[in-house]
């Protein structure tokens, strides 16, 4: 078959790389308990400096931060991009990766129709609702998540086509420089090799700020993909009606040469000293914890 003959041929020509240590927080994470403030600091990072494709934007916070639930995660973009939005418009990288397999559904989709919820129960694999667009995917150990946080003012992000555009193009040239494979955009938000994708995205935007986000795809198991999503009632045309197995591509690099790659990417060199922990806790709790949202289509 030509997918499985491209697939071979993609893993005999890239080996694997060692994998990195995860990084759970809130649990590892300290907190300062004689403070009543709703924040707390977080460990310095390394700083990332290089020559970014988007030197305009010099100076963008980076954020290695991963939470030990599905809920705190995805709590944890929306807060950003709300602290954004309130705030002085500051710009921000975040990466994280899954501890644990859960399933996310885009803000409009059915989660019925879209996810393998017999399978999920009984399995104990939470199905979450994200508060942005686009499909429905699996979360676990073998992926990792970046979210942008950026100003519509500028150029490029006044809409969501251009958005999309230019994102995803700054991606498509990095990633092609550090695979030394044709990264190609492929349908609206996705990223390929050889129509194989690695990669899906979406945006939320404010009045002042949007956050876009995406998974890349390493190391999952992609049998437990076939086992918890079903086939998407919508899907680009480049997927050709392919099952999972068939259609995603794990690009078996290690994960800490992904972060750096982003953080390369959009000069994210400085490092970020707190989050709204009230806000985060608020929402994985009173949102992202309740069914009447995670279930409400």
């Amino acid at each position: 078959m030509k997918h499985e003959e491209g697939k071979k041929r993609f893993d005999e020509n890239y080996s694997r790389g060692p994998r990195t240590r995860r990084r759970t927080t809130t649990s590892s994470y300290p907190t300062d308990t004689s403070s009543s403030s709703s924040e707390f600091v977080l460990p310095v990072f390394h700083s990332i400096g290089h020559d970014s494709l988007r030197a305009a934007h010099a100076g963008m916070y980076f954020c290695d931060l991963t939470f030990s639930s599905p809920e705190e995660n995805l709590a944890c973009d929306e807060a950003l991009l709300e602290s954004a939005e309130r705030g002085p418009g500051f710009e921000l990288l975040r990466v994280w990766e899954p501890m644990t397999y859960f399933v996310v559904v885009g803000y409009s989709n059915r989660a019925a129709t879209e996810a393998n919820l017999p399978f999920c129960k009984a399995n104990d694999i939470p199905v979450l609702r994200r508060c942005t667009g686009g499909g429905t995917v699996l979360q676990g150990p073998g992926c990792i998540n970046y979210s942008l946080i950026v100003r519509i003012s500028d150029g490029p992000f006044q809409s969501i086509p251009g958005t999309n555009a230019f994102i995803l193009k700054c991606h498509e040239a990095a990633f092609t420089a550090l695979l030394q494979k044709p990264v190609e955009l492929a349908g609206e938000t996705d990223l390929a090799i050889g129509g194989l994708k690695f990669s899906g995205n979406a945006q939320r935007r404010k009045k002042h700020s949007l956050i876009f986000h995406g998974t890349l795809l390493l190391d999952l198991d992609i049998s437990v993909v076939e086992k918890t999503l079903a086939f998407p009632s919508k899907h680009p045309a480049y997927r050709l009606n392919r099952s999972h197995s068939d259609f995603l591509l794990n690009l078996k690099v290690p994960h800490s040469t992904i972060k750096l790659a982003l953080a390369k990417c959009w000069n994210a060199d400085e490092p970020l000293s707190s989050i709204p922990l009230d806000q985060i806790n608020a929402l994985a709790r009173e949102k992202y914890g309740d069914p009447k949202w995670n279930l409400r289509l």
